[in-house]
């Protein structure tokens, strides 16, 4: 019994590892966009609700790459104690934060960018439209089909 639950959670918390990779290299990409950002020549055309919008979306990318990356100092503190429970609802709490503030990110990022571009109707309107089908994709849906139960091949 003690190996079948020392396997299922080496193989939960491999997962969970894979998911961090991924959501990793997404808050990567915005954060080198948005380090770049002030320094080319049309940032200085910015207004100061757009450069409020910089500094917010900025802000919580960093806060994402802190979330994302610390579960790995947690690992290196805790992992030979065998503290494995402990080590994975940590990383959940951090992936779950990290996704939130990558959505945050990616919300005001693409009104900063829209409301550069086009009207600010338009812009809204988009950005709009952007948090709907992130909620949908990273909330809705997969909440829903875990109230909804696993699937028989699934389950562990």
């Amino acid at each position: 019994m003690a190996d079948e639950t020392e396997t299922r959670w080496r193989r939960r918390y491999t997962e969970l590892l894979q998911e961090l990779r991924i959501a990793q290299t997404g808050v990567q990409i915005l954060f080198a966009f948005l380090l770049a950002l002030p320094f080319s020549s049309a940032f200085g055309e910015t207004s100061a609700f757009q450069k409020t919008l910089y500094i917010v979306s900025f802000l919580a990318t960093a806060a994402a790459a802190v979330a994302t990356i610390a579960p790995v100092a947690f690992h290196r503190a805790l992992f030979k104690q065998g503290r494995r429970l402990e080590l994975a609802r940590f990383t959940h709490l951090m992936t779950t934060t990290g996704l939130l503030l990558m959505l945050l990110a990616v919300v005001v990022a693409v009104l900063l960018v829209t409301d550069f571009v086009l009207d600010l109707p338009i812009a809204l309107a988009l950005t709009g439209l952007t948090l709907l089908w992130l909620l949908l994709l990273w909330v809705l849906v997969p909440f829903g089909r875990s109230r909804a139960g696993s699937d028989s091949a699934t389950t562990e």
